[in-house]
């Protein structure tokens, strides 16, 4: 596991908490490497009904529908307008986070759970905005 310095959990309205820098990060800076809990596809439907549901990631490979992402990993709050990207690294059983668009100090860092796509459903939480 890798974790850039300066990383922190702090509060976010309407959201619970999420992560946020101390920190500048530039584009193209890895700010963590997450390992990552292989889910069997067939445990997705329990793992539906647990607090987890809002927690874990489809993983993008065969026999493992989802994964749970250690460290902060499961911390990144959602934004269609990221400023980190995910990676998966298959191999490894990882996710690597990386700067986006330039992160500045009390900046929280976000991702995009539908990995840009556009005419992606509405996630489950927008619904209740």
């Amino acid at each position: 596991m890798l974790q850039k310095p300066g990383l922190y959990i702090a509060g976010v309205e309407s959201k619970g908490r999420g992560v946020f820098t101390s920190l500048e990060i530039l584009p193209g800076e890895v700010i963590e490497i997450c390992p990552v809990i292989l889910i069997p596809d067939d445990e997705i439907e329990v793992l539906d009904q647990t607090t987890l549901y809002e927690y874990y990631f489809l993983w993008p490979e065969e026999d493992f529908g989802a994964c749970l992402a250690m460290g902060l990993g499961s911390i990144y709050n959602h934004s269609s307008a990221p400023n980190a990207m995910v990676t998966y690294n298959l191999g490894e059983a990882s996710m690597t986070i990386k700067c986006w668009r330039e992160v500045r100090v009390g900046d929280e860092i976000t991702i995009d759970y539908q990995g840009g796509v556009q005419s992606a459903p509405r996630l489950w939480f927008e619904n209740e905005e």
